[in-house]
């Protein structure tokens, strides 16, 4: 028997999660059983939990869209994991578990040195940041990219992304107390979220064509990016933290042709293949490695604890993600 966490009806992720024993099903085929180590608690989690994300939860469910843990045991017909391995689950959903079996393709590898806990948070944030800054539009060593809501999970790891590719990066905030230690973290600039901000970020640019904006935020946030698009720009909207709608002034496009684009990360997981895989995670894993990407932990609570992880969670002022220890 596993222990897992589970919801039997959509509501309050403090109020409906439950903590429950399963059983181990036997493995056949190119199935793997992993051991869970680290799940985080991401919005898109507490979401569905909720019954509010972009797909559908059919209660009872296991939530957590993402961990990382070590293979236990592999069926007969295994041949790209062995026991022992590092490996991230590729599913969507499912994570909060002790044990979790799938086939062996919903599972990559990670390098064995890697720590486990930073290694549990590579697949949403770090994965959406890589592909915002490489899969839309070309860019150079140099370039300029701005986002807004840069203080989020995927806002800080763009900026230490972007630093390693040798791009430089706007960032917008709502608060001045984050501007210090997104400055810290290697970002170039990061200015308020207003009309100032923009007004600011504008000069910096001066004649310099800005190729590519990230929305995690719509509303006026999103306006404030396409204002400081240049011709045929592009914004990638991934998020919608504000609840506003995206409007966009006709002048954008008429006289800007600006391109606008969205990003769901789970679906790109769901259509990538092994060698897109690859070809992002490889390296971000090396980023983790060699300190170059990190992602900042509030606290790590048991799963027993998970009223209190929830709740912690879902306050303001926390220091970095709540990352569950499903031991």
């Amino acid at each position: 028997m596993s222990l897992c966490l589970s919801f039997p009806v959509t509501g309050n992720p403090t109020e409906v999660l439950e903590l429950i024993e399963h059983p181990l099903p036997e493995l056949t085929g190119h199935e793997v059983r992993v051991r869970m180590r680290y799940a985080p608690v991401n919005p898109a989690d507490l979401n569905f939990i909720e019954g509010n994300y972009g797909r559908a939860a059919h209660p009872p469910a296991i939530p957590g869209h993402e961990g990382c843990g070590e293979v236990e045991a592999v069926g007969p017909k295994v041949i790209s994991l062995e026991k022992g391995d590092v490996v991230i689950p590729l599913l969507g959903t499912g994570c909060w578990s002790q044990h979790l079996t799938a086939a062996e393709h919903h599972f990559a590898k990670l390098p064995p040195s890697i720590d486990p806990v930073q290694g549990s948070m590579l697949r949403i944030n770090p994965v959406t940041a890589w592909h915002l800054l490489t899969k839309h539009v070309d860019l150079e060593a140099g370039d300029w990219v701005a986002q807004n809501a840069a203080n989020s999970g995927v806002g800080r790891a763009l900026i230490q992304i972007a630093k390693h590719k040798g791009l430089r990066t706007i960032n917008f905030v709502r608060r001045a107390e984050l501007i210090p230690e997104l400055l810290e973290l290697g970002a170039d600039a990061v200015f308020l979220d207003d009309d100032n901000g923009v007004a600011q970020a504008r000069a910096l640019l001066a004649t310099v064509p800005l190729k590519l904006a990230a929305n995690a935020v719509g509303g006026d946030s999103a306006i404030h990016l396409m204002d400081l698009l240049g011709h045929e720009g592009m914004m990638v909207t991934y998020g919608a933290m504000s609840r506003r709608s995206l409007k966009v002034p006709n002048k954008f496009l008429i006289f800007k042709n600006l391109r606008l684009h969205g990003l769901w990360i789970t679906k790109w997981f769901e259509q990538a293949s092994s060698a897109e895989l690859y070809e992002v995670l490889e390296p971000l894993a090396k980023m983790i490695i060699h300190h170059e990407l990190f992602t900042a932990v509030d606290e790590v609570i048991p799963m027993k604890d998970h009223r209190r992880a929830m709740q912690r969670a879902q306050e303001g002022g926390r220091r970095g993600k709540v990352v569950l220890d499903l031991a």
